[in-house]
């Protein structure tokens, strides 16, 4: 089965021709996940890069005391793994299955001699690791410096730019239970829950049975500014 499709549409890929995405979907390997299995432990030795090609991923941090934070929650087309790939270090991160999630790997050796090949990918790939530091430290900024309130809008505008459809109403996010969506921006869930509501009564955005719907992303915007 060739993956050349779903290869185009990642941003690390797109300087491939189609005979290169053929030669990549090649090389890929596929992985099931059952719902709440681990991918991959913090610490663990890094030996694959992976695309989610069905279901979720959350990449989370955990602590001794059984503590979460998530970082992120990969679907369709996102991928993750390539640090440990290009440094060797053990993976930074735990990445667990959020549902049932279908999975390519790509094995290190494999993905290193593709890299050597074509260099214009390499640099799409430092694009790509740039834009995870980038994350990674806005997350950090934002729980060290902003009010829960503002941590929530700012993971709704980041769910809105990059997993958001648009709908009649305005842009539909994708389903989250109101604790990975309060752990996602470091809050409790009373509080998630509570500027929930207040948006709602805002008029600024809907949400029902797990849906949320952005009514108006300017407003929320500049709640936040």
């Amino acid at each position: 089965m060739s993956y050349s499709q779903l290869l185009a549409q990642i941003p690390m890929f797109e300087p491939l021709s189609g005979e290169e995405l053929d030669h990549l979907s090649g090389l890929l390997q596929q992985r099931r996940y059952a719902k709440g299995e681990v991918i991959f432990h913090k610490g663990d030795v890094g030996t694959a890069l992976f695309i989610v090609r069905r279901g979720e991923v959350v990449i989370r941090l955990s602590s001794s005391e059984g503590r979460e934070v998530i970082l992120s929650i990969l679907s369709r087309g996102d991928s993750f793994g390539e640090l440990a790939l290009l440094d060797g270090e053990p993976r930074s991160t735990d990445a667990v299955a959020r549902e049932e999630t279908h999975l390519l790997s790509l094995h290190q050796e494999d993905f290193r001699r593709f890299l050597g090949e074509r260099p214009q990918v390499a640099m799409r790939l430092l694009a790509v690791l740039s834009r995870m530091v980038r994350r990674v430290t806005q997350h950090v900024h934002d729980a060290a410096f902003l009010e829960g309130r503002a941590r929530l809008v700012r993971v709704l505008l980041e769910l809105a730019r990059t997993q958001g459809q648009q709908g009649a109403e305005g842009i539909l996010l994708p389903k989250r239970t109101q604790a990975d969506l309060a752990n996602q921006c470091g809050v409790t869930r009373e509080s998630a829950n509570k500027w929930l509501r207040h948006y709602v009564q805002e008029g600024l955005l809907s949400y029902e049975n797990g849906q949320i719907t952005l009514l108006d992303v300017e407003r929320l915007r500049r709640d936040v500014d």
